[in-house]
């Protein structure tokens, strides 16, 4: 293994010692086996992240309701997409700002702060009294969680090169699972007077409070989280190449050339950098989609049959998105790894897109069912259609990250999440009020009800697939 390891490093680099970039690079060359303990940690900070986003997609609907804003039912959907929109607003005003930060003073604080802005704001956004209280808080949860660009930059640094994908899956891995768990838990714990009366009284604070639970628990992960985090190691290089070395090493060729020597070449701009800019702009118009999904499908379910929904609970919700979670896990930690290896980024992206057009078409008809055959259907349906939206994202997280070298990967990162967050942020919105206007015209004569919801999702679905193609999406070689 000591004779493996020693023809590995063939090339001679210069080592700073008090770089925590360099001795990163120094713990990367000598590493043998699998990196469970960076996936470990780069996954948790990731689902601490990714929790609160869509934690109250299966619960808003009935906390509009309950703060009375809405003058008729129909209207509910809209108000409740201005609330899972404004977390994306925050997020998208600062997120440059975050990344700029990153690259000056590095990954690991804006990672820390980030992860304790969390604890803060989503539990007094489960505190909320009234409509503007909740919008605010998701607004500054957002405005100064700053984590997402700096901690995919982060796992770009922190893995070998044959780990890269794996790196950038647990990333995806991590954010999917945290938007299927965050409803699973929003939905299993609103509401816990009314569901568990034996547990919690009318008249105790998760009574008085009854959306409150869901955050609590998931304020206290990011705790866990946020204390753990001190002690990641910091991954961006603080030296200068005009200061000579204080040792020399041996460093992995694939893991190291990303360093000193070129930090006196001219910085490249970003928005010059079209292989950067097409797998943003395309990502922008999946996370669209998918942020319009997560909250149609919510708002979808817990809908009354006589608007063409499911009627289910924030329970039955949970249960739905609790499977898809598991299955999508599974998927993850085995199956994608091998199908990008064997097709590559864009292909599984564009296979994913073009498969997931038929699937979303069969939601309405999926309505229609009942009983045992509507539960396989919905999670069949739910399962599938996140295995395929990881795919996407995945893809083109590996794409934005090799467009670029470290000193602009934080900023790049940071310009990706300002973009992705107003389309996001339009998303929820947009879909609420979709779905108030679909609930109108039930007896349309062309794609009445839900029916015309799930077109406009696939309308957005087939853009993005065609964007996959040259000459507007440009893969390049660059690993650094």
């Amino acid at each position: 293994m000591a004779e493996e390891l020693e023809t590995s490093l063939i090339n001679k680099k210069d080592y700073y010692e008090n770089c925590p970039g360099c001795k990163v690079d120094l713990h990367k060359a000598g590493q043998t086996g699998l990196p469970i303990k960076e996936l470990f940690t780069v996954w948790v900070v990731i689902l601490s992240a990714a929790l609160p986003i869509s934690s109250l997609f299966p619960f808003v609907y009935f906390m509009i309701r309950d703060f009375h804003i809405a003058k008729r039912e129909e209207d509910i959907s809209t108000y409740a997409g201005y609330v899972g929109s404004a977390f994306m607003l925050g997020r998208a005003l600062t997120s440059v700002l975050w990344g700029t930060v990153a690259d000056r003073y590095g990954r690991k604080p804006v990672i820390v702060f980030g992860t304790f802005v969390v604890v803060i704001f989503n539990t007094l956004f489960g505190l909320s009294v009234n409509f503007w209280m909740a919008v605010i808080t998701r607004f500054l949860l957002g405005f100064l969680n700053g984590l997402m660009g700096p901690i995919r930059a982060y796992a770009a640094e922190i893995f070998r090169e044959e780990y890269q994908a794996m790196g950038m899956s647990t990333i995806s891995s991590a954010w999917g699972i945290g938007l299927i768990i965050g409803p699973a838990i929003g939905g299993f714990f609103a509401q816990p007077a009314e569901k568990y009366p034996a547990t919690f009284s009318k008249d105790s604070i998760f009574g008085r409070f009854p959306y409150f639970l869901p955050c609590l628990c998931i304020s206290l992960f990011s705790l866990v989280v946020g204390i753990a985090s001190i002690w990641l190691p910091e991954t961006l290089h603080n030296h200068d190449t005009r200061t000579p070395p204080q040792n020399s090493y041996k460093a992995l060729e694939a893991a190291s050339d990303t360093k000193e020597g070129n930090k006196s070449t001219p910085t490249k701009s970003l928005f010059k950098n079209w292989p950067l800019m097409s797998a943003i702009i395309l990502y922008c118009v999946f996370a669209l989609h998918d942020m319009a999904y997560s909250e149609i499908f919510s708002l979808w379910a817990v809908t009354p049959r006589k608007f063409g929904g499911l009627n289910y609970s924030t329970v039955d919700v949970g249960e739905v998105l609790s499977i898809s979670g598991c299955g999508l896990l599974v998927f993850q930690l085995t199956l994608y790894p091998l199908v990008e290896r064997y097709f590559g980024p864009i292909v599984i992206a564009r296979i994913a897109g073009v498969l997931s057009i038929p699937l979303l078409a069969c939601y309405p008809y999926i309505a229609m069912l009942s009983g045992t055959a509507l539960s396989l259907a919905i999670n069949f349906a739910s399962l599938l259609k996140n295995a395929l939206s990881i795919c996407i994202i995945t893809g083109l997280f590996i794409l934005q990250n090799k467009s670029v070298d470290q000193r602009q990967r934080g900023a790049a990162n940071g310009l990706a999440l300002t973009s992705q967050s107003f389309f996001k942020a339009i998303g929820p919105a947009g879909a609420g009020l979709l779905f108030s206007w679909a609930q109108k015209r039930l007896d349309a004569p062309i794609l009445p009800g839900s029916q015309v919801v799930f077109f406009v999702l696939n309308v957005i679905e087939a853009i993005g697939v065609l964007l996959t193609f040259k000459p507007f999406l440009v893969e390049t070689q660059n690993t650094n």
